[in-house]
């Protein structure tokens, strides 16, 4: 392996009261609740042995909070970097997807469609996001070249990367999951990305896990399977 791969760990948010109810989050600062505090703790604690030489964060107070657990354990400053947030859904934003669909059900067909081109009044285009997505991680893994950082984000910016690393349309269902808290291992060789490991989440398990939040297949609010 060349000595100048960026090894990168993407990780989502721990549980917020939003994920439970599936309830659209996107830009809205929704905090973690109980299970995504013990969450954020036990990520930080399966990651104690990682040579990690930096951890960047979007500034969204679920992520950020997941994050600041990694770095305490890992006696790092945490980078926040606003260009991690989740996807701006507009007015969807506080909804449920059959809110959504009840009341504009032409623009929830095409959202479950996952249209490129297409995004909620007041919000970003699947393709816009996706750029933004891709630029964030690119332009951080420019940065540590040789080096292993960890980027700790939201469902749909994870649903980004894996496509980028696997080469795969935007439009294409989603049957992978994207777990809250989970450690997903990606290597950026300068030109691009490629898949390592996805969907860890062993340090999950135990007697005070109800296992709801680790086998939750939402994205911020958004079935797996949808933009």
């Amino acid at each position: 392996m060349s000595d100048q791969v960026t090894r990168l760990l993407v990780i989502r948010h721990g549980e917020t009261a939003w994920n439970t109810e599936a309830r659209i989050q996107g830009h809205i600062d929704i905090p973690l609740n109980d299970k995504g505090r013990w969450q954020a703790e036990r990520l930080a604690q399966a990651l104690v042995d990682e040579e990690l030489h930096a951890i960047y964060s979007s500034d969204l107070a679920r992520a950020r909070h997941t994050a600041e657990a990694v770095a305490q354990v890992a006696q790092l400053q945490l980078n926040l970097d606003s260009n991690l947030r989740e996807r701006h859904f507009g007015r969807f934003e506080g909804m449920t997807q059959e809110e959504v669909a009840s009341q504009w059900p032409e623009e929830a067909r095409r959202w479950r469609q996952r249209d490129p081109g297409y995004g909620p009044e007041g919000g970003e285009t699947l393709q816009a996001f996706y750029d933004r997505c891709l630029s964030a991680l690119t332009r951080l893994a420019q940065q540590h070249p040789g080096q292993s950082i960890a980027v700790v984000a939201h469902g749909g910016v994870l649903d980004c990367f894996y496509r980028a690393a696997n080469g795969l349309e935007l439009d294409l269902p989603r049957n992978w999951q994207i777990t809250n808290a989970s450690v997903n291992r990606l290597l950026f060789n300068g030109e691009g990305f490629s898949l390592v490991g996805w969907a860890d989440n062993r340090h999950l398990d135990g007697p005070d896990a109800d296992g709801s939040a680790s086998l939750d297949e939402r994205t911020d609010g958004m079935v797996a399977r949808r933009a």
